[in-house]
């Protein structure tokens, strides 16, 4: 929900989206929850945001999602959303 970053289904996030920049260095990167341990964050308060909570594809799917699933998808995506072409030095993954 706006303002805040990342991706949400409803008032849980399911990707964390973020930028950096120092030292005259930007990096940038994302973190999606496929079939996350969400009982780690019971402990902090995620991103920093009071009474919104983290959910993974597994739990909104309702069945096992990994990372080997959806890195494929998510790069044709990202080359077609971007209109870019990924180049890899090795293998993605």
């Amino acid at each position: 929900p706006p303002p805040f970053t990342g991706v949400w289904m409803g008032d849980s996030k399911l990707c964390a989206i973020g930028v950096h920049c120092g030292n005259h260095i930007t990096s940038h990167g994302l973190a999606l929850n496929c079939c996350t341990d969400l009982t780690w964050f019971d402990h902090i308060v995620p991103c920093g945001l009071e009474g919104k909570g983290v959910t993974s594809l597994s739990r909104e799917l309702g069945h096992h999602v990994t990372v080997d699933h959806v890195l494929q998808p998510f790069l044709d995506s990202f080359q077609e959303v971007f209109d870019c072409t990924l180049v890899f030095s090795e293998g993605p993954g």
